[in-house]
This record gives structure tokens, sequence and C-alpha cells, in this order.
């Protein structure tokens, strides 16, 4: 893709260095639609297109003072867009497949065995949630964080509590979920008996 430059873009480049901002909103509205046309192409995702430009050019602003010695400046924001692009595209990927494990994980859980998981209640995921609503404040964070994808240190350091609070935690939430499940997944069961 090329990126057309704009004709004051040079001066605009030596303001900006200078910690102009103005100049820099210009040089920001100058580009971000052709660089939002790219990335938009690349993620089919609009918020995170609008993300992704962004950060490229709060990039750019934090490095302005080296770029004056930039040969090609739209050369530069291209490739600084693409790659940013395609390590949030990964760094998705990545969430998406931990988080994939992590719920396969959670149904195959030793908590539950392999009978309660054939009488689940048809709503399971209800269930889970009204499990989740109930557990105390700390226990909920660490479930939900867990859910999302997200490592116990990574836990640790966003609740500010250790990685052995976060393991205890998790159990508790988890022991606390399943049982919940299974005996109103039970209790289920027993009124569809009953129906029969």
């Amino acid at each position: 893709m090329a990126i057309r430059t704009v004709k004051n873009e040079r001066e605009l480049l030596l303001k900006v260095e200078q910690g102009d901002e103005t100049a820099f909103a210009e040089l920001f509205f100058a580009y971000h639609n052709q660089l939002g046309q790219y990335v938009l192409m690349l993620t089919g995702s609009e918020e995170m297109t609008e993300e992704i430009v962004q950060d490229v050019f709060v990039k750019v602003w934090m490095n302005r003072a080296a770029l004056l010695t930039i040969n090609k400046f739209t050369s530069y924001l291209f490739i600084l867009t693409r790659n940013y692009t395609l390590n949030c595209i990964r760094k998705r990927l990545n969430e998406r497949k931990q988080q994939e494990n992590y719920n396969q994980s959670v149904l195959t859980d030793p908590i539950l065995s392999e009978e309660d998981e054939l009488i689940l209640d048809p709503d399971y995921q209800s269930l889970v949630d009204k499990a989740v609503a109930q557990l105390p404040p700390q226990q909920q964070k660490v479930f939900i964080l867990r859910q999302q994808g997200l490592k116990n240190p990574q836990i640790a350091e966003k609740m500010e509590i250790s990685t052995d609070s976060v393991k205890k935690y998790q159990q508790w939430a988890l022991k606390a979920v399943s049982e919940f499940v299974k005996s109103h997944a039970a209790l289920s069961l027993f009124f569809i008996l009953i129906k029969k």
C-alpha cells in the first residue's frame, strides 16, 4: 500500500519534533484515514483498527525526537503500522486460543465427573453465570479473569495479590461453581424425569 504524502510533511515533522501538538494533530488527520483503510483490510474490525491507528500515532509522538532522521516518513509509518497490526492480530489469536484451552479445561475439570457432564442443564452457561455471581468478590474476579484467558501471574499482578492466592481463589471458585452447576443440573434432571 502506498501512502500519499502530504505537501507540507517535512514542515509538520519539524514542528512535531519540537513538540508542537497542533502540527501532530494535522499529521494524524493527514494519514489516519489511509492507515485505517489498510488496517481494516487486515483486521476486519473497526474497533481494532481505531485502536491500532491511535497506538501507532502514540508511538510516533513518543519517538518524535528522531523524526527528522527518517528519510521517508510514509514508508516508516507504513512499516510501523504493518508490524504493529500483525503483532496485535497474533496477540488476539493467542488470547482466543488461551480462552478455548481454558474453556476446554473447565469442561473437563476433574471436579466434574463424566456422569455430571452428561446431565448438565441445557442452559449450562446461565447456570455458570449464576454460580459466578454468588462467589465472593475476589474469587469472582479471579474466575472471570481466567475466563478471559489471563494466566495466574497476570491475574496476581492485576489484582495485586500473590500467585498462590490466585490459585486458592481459582480452586475455591471452581469448586463452588462446579457444586452449584451439579446441584442445579441434578435438580433439572429430577424435574425432567418427573415429567416423563
